[in-house]
């Protein structure tokens, strides 16, 4: 079976293929024949109804410096395609949101994964808070009276974004924080959106984890390790990664998610785990296949095709 397929992403020409996941599911759908596309979100346009992108034929090597080629650029309705894989980072901010409306147009007649409905329905800091007894102590809200009262009660406390990624603008915050109300400026000064408030975790100091699920079963884990004099565990602030193994704990969290990640059309999600507790749900443009396979001598991206080239013959069965 020889796939069209096409994939909505940052710029090419900017990763590291040495830990991109993207690149790995690239690398994987070539290798079995899948002809490959590739276009970023802003090539998007819909007219009368019809959803058509600006797109390039794709080729991929794994060669450090010369790790793709690019074909002339030619405008194509999305229905032509068989599977798009939606891969562009966050920020989950309007102009992302705006690909997902435009995505659901087209799908499941061409498959997107992930569902670009639940993928809007489903933000990384929001979602999680619909399962209960997973995550420590949280407030979300933007009144400064309420994040005061959150962090009088628990004295040690995270700050970030809401719809943040990476790292970027995450905070810790001690009791005896002068900082606090600047940052709560700050915040407020950068968007209307609310911030997340969490109960700072001292576990963090040995690691936050990433596990990865496929169609809602746990396939893999590695340890994400910050560096000293660091809150943040995220690799490209000084976060290690170290081999690791699911715990008891673990599982339990994935039981819980996992068959409302497979209900939602979430095929590829990567979760992170401090300690006992479950803090994010990522289903926009997971990472941590490349790693993973490195500690563990596998090929997620390689369960990843074979779980998409099935859902792929089930959407045709039901077409038909």
């Amino acid at each position: 079976m020889s796939l069209n397929i096409a994939v909505q992403m940052d710029p090419i020409d900017r990763i590291n293929i040495r830990g991109d996941s993207t690149f790995a599911l690239l690398l994987e759908a070539q290798a079995r024949g899948h002809r490959l596309n590739y276009y970023t979100p802003d090539r998007l346009a819909q007219i009368q109804g019809r959803v058509f992108a600006t797109m390039q034929p794709l080729s991929v090597r794994d060669t450090v410096g010369d790790h793709f080629t690019l074909g002339e650029p030619r405008r194509t309705e999305l229905t032509e395609l068989d599977v798009i894989l939606l891969r562009q980072d966050p920020p989950f901010d309007l102009a992302y949101i705006t690909t997902t409306h435009l995505l659901e147009r087209v799908h499941p007649k061409t498959l997107v994964v992930n569902d670009p409905a639940s993928v809007r329905n489903a933000p990384e800091k929001l979602f999680v808070t619909h399962f209960d007894n997973v995550m420590p102590p949280t407030l979300i809200s933007s009144d400064p009276r309420a994040i005061r009262a959150f962090r009088d009660e628990h004295k040690d406390i995270i700050l970030k974004p809401l719809f943040g990624n990476g790292g970027a603008g995450v905070f810790r915050v001690r009791p005896d924080d002068e900082n606090f109300n600047s940052l709560l400026e700050m915040f407020s000064q950068r968007s209307r959106e609310p911030v997340i408030a969490q109960r700072y975790l001292p576990e963090v100091r040995k690691g936050d984890k990433r596990i990865i699920l496929i169609d809602g079963k746990a396939v893999g884990v590695i340890n994400r390790v910050p560096a000293e004099g660091e809150a943040r565990s995220n690799m490209h602030v000084g976060g290690v990664a170290v081999k690791d193994t699911l715990s008891k704990r673990d599982k339990e969290l994935c039981e819980i998610i996992g068959p409302e990640l497979a209900k939602r059309g979430l095929l590829f999600v990567g979760i992170d785990v401090i300690g006992d507790y479950l803090t994010e749900i990522n289903v926009t443009s997971p990472t941590g296949l490349q790693q993973i396979n490195r500690f563990d001598g596998v090929s997620l991206e390689a369960q990843i095709w074979d779980r998409i080239e099935v859902r792929f013959q089930e959407t045709r069965g039901k077409a038909s």
